[in-house]
């Protein structure tokens, strides 16, 4: 497009602006927006004014939870005492002068408002909060306004093809999305699992680490075949692309394999477990504190912490003084 298409187009929408500025029923609809917000904002500080489960945050007495509940929502009073008003006004307004797009859209935000506030109200957790703001609030606000379909599709047509395997702007996004909530959550369930099953001192330190280091492979395992799924990828056109990168992992990631493989052999063979004080060749030592998939932690006594990889414990010579 070219500055004279530019220069047409922006000729278009200032005649559309200047025929707003002479329309009897914007400036109605601009006056119904302000008052519903003035209202609002009257009414909800009158009602957290008045009202004693609003007014006063709840100490001691009944139900106390469901009254501390009652007013931890005292700041969605007014975004949804606005949103609710602006409906009244798209009714009025479509009955007076049969027009209540500028209400529609001002409701539109009223309804974005009240999801930023409750999440910012109710959600806690630094990362979900995030996640919530940054990838939710755009969500609903695209589809609240009704351009969601053609947003999505619009992402969807830049596209990289190779072969069978279709991989779009949207598609990368959504895996990013996804992704990231399937790993926390992957991450979250692995550190409640391995905390459960280091808690049975039934079994023996060994076989407890074992069976944790195969939860985690296996929740990730899952954790990656959904998100493949998610993708929209079919599974069988990725095998020649599977074929080839396994064997750039055989030659690139040898010592990250070796180390994994070596870490597994620790376990079966329970020669270290976790507590023993350890001294490597190079003479330094410490307390194993933990035997990790690709490398063990090694505590010493002056504050440290040695990552030493698993593999050092099967091709060199240790000194296990426990």
């Amino acid at each position: 497009m070219d500055v004279a298409a530019y220069k047409t187009k922006a000729l278009e929408w200032l005649a559309v602006i200047e025929g707003w500025l002479a329309s009897p029923p914007f400036y109605v609809q601009l006056a119904a927006i302000a008052l519903a917000v003035v209202v609002a904002r009257i009414a909800a500080r009158q009602v957290r004014a008045r009202l004693p489960l609003l007014r006063d945050a709840p100490a001691e007495g009944p139900l106390l939870k469901l009254r501390s509940f009652a007013y931890s929502c005292r700041d969605l009073l007014y975004p949804v005492l606005q949103v609710v008003l602006l409906a009244g006004a798209v009714a009025v307004c479509d009955a007076a002068v049969q027009s209540s797009w500028l209400v529609r859209l001002a409701q539109s935000g009223g309804v974005v408002y009240v999801l930023y506030a409750a999440i910012n109200r109710f959600i806690r957790h630094p990362a979900i909060n995030a996640v919530a703001r940054w990838v939710g609030i755009p969500v609903a606000a695209l589809r609240v306004f009704g351009v969601l379909d053609q947003v999505t599709a619009f992402l969807d047509s830049i596209a990289f093809e190779a072969g069978n395997i279709r991989i779009s702007v949207f598609a990368l996004a959504k895996a990013a999305i996804f992704g990231g909530i399937l790993f926390w959550l992957g991450r979250m369930s692995t550190n409640a699992g391995q905390k459960v099953i280091r808690e049975q001192q039934a079994i023996d330190i060994q076989t407890r680490e074992l069976v944790a280091k195969f939860l985690e492979i296996a929740i990730f395992f899952v954790v990656g075949i959904l998100l493949l799924n998610i993708l929209g990828l079919d599974l069988t056109a990725l095998a020649v692309f599977g074929g080839a990168l396994g064997v750039g992992l055989g030659f690139g990631l040898q010592q990250i394999a070796s180390n994994f493989i070596s870490g597994i052999i620790i376990l079966l063979e329970r020669a270290l477990k976790v507590g023993d004080y350890i001294e490597l060749e190079d003479g330094r030592a410490g307390v194993l504190r933990e035997i990790n998939m690709r490398s063990s932690a090694l505590a010493t006594f002056d504050g440290k912490e040695i990552m030493v990889p698993n593999e050092k414990f099967i091709t060199t010579t240790f000194t296990n003084w426990t």
